[in-house]
């Protein structure tokens, strides 16, 4: 996520450098062959070129208002963790009790509140690392986005491996076995209900406070999952294909048009053809790169859900609340952007 108050324009410019020189090149070449070697033909009318554009911009527009809403969507799911992440802890902390006039150790107590809390951080990390795994529709790998990242370099946080990020939250047995399953998340909410399930046979938790909490685990076992839906289920090829050649079609025509447009103006107006074939094609270019960038809120792009600095504000929150003092600094953005 960019948390400054707006891109730069040498960023931009430098995220689009190589469509830039592209687009010079594509109004060079028939702006050079109308005026060299006298190839009048080249001229197309602007009017039907002009209707292919305004298409476009709808097709474009449609797109974008599409790839947003996946963005908001998966704004809101993490904003819902954060929220039932905060009420487990209050769970946690306050519903595993001893029956009354029965003595149970305080620091046995405050172990064991403290190892649902950590699991559920652990459950956080593994949600985090699971959504941040490339897919083959994703755009991180295409080079002009690698080019951005390695100009403008981020606090990803994520160069370790998972197990790692798991240490100190959970046992070395219940890491080995859930980090040896496909979906770490789930088996670590799995995890949770067996705890949950242990601690009602022992009478620290009473059946009411035992189904609340079972509520809950059912609550984030929903919020993964959609998480995951906007993961796994790419904006429809399609629609992302159908509207790249639209545009790609519309800015190879522009050109054309213009030779007939500039020529009208005067002999010496025709060379204009190129810088403006440029601008108007990077024009259309970049409203298909905002939609693209939005496509998939989980990839790591500058303007993705940063949840990684989430992940680490709620783990800043839990711990707080249960009283610890060995509490991370809250990540902060580099170069603007914080994942």
């Amino acid at each position: 996520m960019h948390a400054g108050r707006r891109f730069k324009l040498r960023e931009v410019l430098y995220w689009t450098r190589r469509d830039i020189l592209f687009y010079l090149v594509l109004g060079s070449v028939p702006t050079l062959l109308y005026q060299l070697l006298d190839w009048k033909w080249l001229t197309i009318p602007w009017v039907p070129i002009a209707m292919i554009g305004t298409a476009v911009a709808f097709i474009v527009g449609f797109k974008n208002n599409a790839t947003y809403n996946r963005l908001w969507e998966a704004r809101q799911i993490y904003g819902a963790i954060v929220n039932s992440s905060r009420s487990w802890t209050i769970m946690a902390i306050d519903f595993v009790t001893p029956p009354a006039g029965k003595d149970f150790d305080p620091g046995e107590l405050q172990r064991i509140r403290t190892r649902l809390v950590h699991r559920h951080i652990a459950w956080l990390h593994a949600l985090r690392y699971q959504l941040r795994a490339p897919r083959a529709w994703e755009h991180m790998i295409k080079v002009y986005n690698r080019e951005f990242r390695k100009a403008y370099p981020v606090d990803e946080q994520d160069g370790n491996q998972l197990a790692d990020a798991l240490s100190g939250l959970i046992s070395a047995e219940e890491k080995a076995l859930v980090t040896g399953k496909s979906n770490v998340a789930t088996q670590l909410i799995a995890q949770q209900s067996k705890d949950l399930r242990e601690l009602h046979a022992q009478g620290l938790l009473h059946e009411l406070r035992h189904v609340e909490m079972q509520n809950m685990l059912v609550d984030l076992y929903g919020q993964q999952g959609k998480c995951e839906q906007i993961k796994n289920f790419p904006y429809p090829r399609q629609y992302a294909t159908l509207n790249l050649m639209f545009v790609r079609l519309f800015n190879t025509l522009v050109p054309f048009g213009m030779l007939g447009e500039f020529a009208k103006l005067g002999e010496g107006f025709v060379w204009l053809t190129i810088p403006f074939t440029a601008l108007v094609a990077w024009v259309f270019m970049m409203m298909e790169r905002i939609g693209e960038s939005t496509e998939n809120p989980f990839e790591g792009s500058a303007n993705d859900v940063p949840i990684t600095a989430m992940t680490r504000s709620i783990e800043i929150d839990l711990r707080e609340m249960l009283g610890e003092s060995d509490v991370p600094k809250p990540l902060q953005p580099v170069n603007h952007i914080l994942m």
